[in-house]
């Protein structure tokens, strides 16, 4: 099954996510990988979202990552930390022993011996005063970290020579997404005003810059999702129209504790939530059509090549439960 975002109509995008909803209601499975169903070229990236809940659930996902690595003989290129790293109070700053069970750890260097890169989530600014300098700061202070977040937001091409990717790591926690007061009138930490000018002027920047064949934006706040918290149309916004202009083929975020994939029509971008890393998963709420969607958790992985950027999502069992392609010129390959 394929559509094709560039240009799609309605009736077109209809009829292909009619196909995915009924290759799923009859139980069709995405195709079973091994180590032979992979490129030699392909860059391989690991996402996860949400993920720094200290529960049980981290764990498991970060197990199945372990094994899914280790079954498919994967050598990854790093992980992508899609914001929310860390939940609830921690004491000690870059000290904390919290990165090296949460982190450090938690996802260790034997089976994802690249780069961690991480973008900030909304508990990363409000769960701990300052939660978003230690995360700046703490590559900086412990030589040897694969922890990398060398500002709020960056661009980063793999490989380095003749890039397959651009990715550019992205702030969504912009004043109106996490911005305002809490219960006790205190003021919530976000960008500020001038942040926000900057990294909006920066964006735009790069976009106009030689880019690879596929470029990847990454933040943690949707701008479409069907789950709890749904749409946030001051993103939307603020990126939406920026998106399409540059013919981002893809944005990559969490926040929603769930794994989705969004094509909506007339739009270039494909919508990716991988949220399931580890804090308690929520119920979808939008009853809007999409190629795939559920409260389960997991993680995704990226595989990108000459021609193509699939994308699968794997739950905590380690079964991949959606997959899809997205080639150069703005196709979407839905495989089942």
């Amino acid at each position: 099954m394929s559509l094709r975002s560039r240009p799609m109509t309605r009736r077109g995008a209809l009829q292909t996510l009619f196909c995915a909803s009924a290759a799923l209601a009859l139980n069709l499975r995405p195709r079973q990988l091994s180590a032979a169903s992979f490129a030699p070229d392909e860059l391989h990236l690991l996402s996860i979202g949400d993920f720094g809940s200290q529960a049980k659930q981290q764990t498991d996902v970060s197990q199945a990552m372990q094994k899914y690595v280790a079954d498919h003989q994967l050598k990854t290129e790093g992980l992508l930390l899609l914001g929310d790293n860390f939940y609830s109070k921690m004491e000690g700053g870059v000290k904390s022993k919290r990165w090296d069970t949460g982190f450090e750890s938690m996802y260790p260097a034997a089976s994802f011996p690249g780069p961690c890169w991480a973008v900030l989530g909304n508990h990363d600014y409000h769960d701990n005063a300052g939660g978003q300098v230690t995360q700046l700061a703490y590559a900086k202070e412990i030589p040897g970290t694969r922890w990398t977040m060398p500002a709020k937001w960056y661009r980063v091409d793999l490989p380095a020579a003749e890039p397959l990717v651009t990715m550019l790591f992205l702030d969504s926690d912009l004043r109106s997404v996490s911005g305002g007061r809490t219960a006790t009138g205190a003021e919530r930490a976000c960008l500020t005003a001038e942040e926000e000018e900057q990294q909006a002027a920066w964006l735009n920047s790069e976009l106009a810059k030689p880019r690879a064949k596929f470029t990847v934006a990454i933040g943690h706040h949707p701008l479409y999702s069907n789950g709890a918290h749904g749409d946030i149309k001051s993103l939307i916004a603020a990126w939406g129209g920026t998106f399409q202009e540059h013919g981002v083929h893809m944005y990559l975020c969490g926040h929603d504790h769930d794994l989705q994939h969004l094509e909506l029509d007339g739009l270039k971008t494909s919508f990716v939530v991988s949220g399931g890393g580890g804090a308690r998963v929520r119920k979808l709420k939008s009853e809007r059509k999409t190629p795939y969607g559920k409260d389960v958790y997991g993680f995704s992985h990226l595989s990108i090549g000459r021609e193509r950027l699939t994308v699968r999502h794997i739950d905590a069992s380690g079964t991949q439960v959606h997959e899809f392609a997205k080639l150069a010129d703005g196709t979407v390959k839905l495989e089942a």
